[in-house]
């Protein structure tokens, strides 16, 4: 079944949406006839992903910290404003430094959990009366599969992603009755800057490879299909949902 149209005219928000998972993200809802609003708090980056994708639609940059409350809820309503409204958000903004605890930094523990779970809640909030006036309001939030089953030496990580995907849950029961859909992706390792940055003191890529039954990492556009699917009319029967897409660690 061909999928060229199937978010046609939807108003989409991406957070980290300057690079890896993000910038795949808008690359592939683009193709399937979204509007985009792309957030990032690196606005260089985030310049340069627009330049990439203007050309193949409507793009609308918004540069906010998803940590800061008041910035996320002033971004958010520029995006909605600058599309018209919106139809769906994907929670995508997320940081990653890998400690055990005892020698885990508190700021580095703040900061992770900052971004990837209560920054997401922060965009959520500020997006709801958006998603209200939706006929097909969608949430995804890109978590981990690290938030499904650990990985070595990640405790501030771990918990922060599946404190995502427990918050997902809740908030699928929680805006179920008004139609508003609420599920998460749980990405492996993923061939991204921030994945790169990330080895050396946690693992190296051989290490990681053998973690997975198909030993090798995955890229940025074997995630965005997936989203693009949990925001389309497809998946409409689907909402509190988790998917694993980490080429194989969770379930053995």
């Amino acid at each position: 079944m061909s999928t060229q149209g199937r978010l046609r005219n939807l108003r989409i928000l991406i957070t980290g949406a300057a690079a890896g998972i993000g910038r795949a993200c808008a690359r592939r809802f683009l193709e399937e006839g979204a509007i985009v609003a792309l957030a990032d708090i690196d606005g260089s980056a985030l310049r340069r992903t627009i330049d990439e994708c203007a050309r193949a639609g409507r793009v609308v940059p918004v540069e906010f910290d998803v940590a800061n409350r008041e910035a996320a809820s002033a971004g958010v309503a520029a995006a909605a404003a600058a599309l018209g409204g919106l139809d769906g958000v994907v929670n995508n903004a997320g940081v990653v430094v890998h400690h055990r605890l005892d020698t885990l930094d508190w700021s580095d523990w703040d900061r992770m959990l900052a971004v990837n779970l209560t920054g997401a809640m922060h965009v959520c909030r500020a997006a709801l009366p958006s998603l209200r006036d939706s006929d097909s309001a969608v949430i995804v939030n890109v978590a981990s599969g690290a938030g499904l089953r650990p990985i070595p030496n990640s405790l501030a990580y771990c918990a922060s992603k599946a404190g995502l995907i427990m918050a997902t849950r809740a908030l699928a029961e929680e805006l179920g009755p008004e139609g508003i859909r609420v599920n998460a992706v749980c990405p492996g390792p993923i061939d991204t800057n921030l994945f790169r940055s990330s080895l050396g003191g946690a693992a190296s890529e051989d290490a990681v490879r053998t973690r997975y039954a198909l030993q090798r990492i995955g890229e940025p556009a074997e995630i965005a299909p997936a989203i693009a699917f949990l925001l389309s009319a497809e998946a409409s029967f689907i909402t509190g949902s988790a998917l694993a897409i980490e080429g194989g660690r969770v379930f053995h």
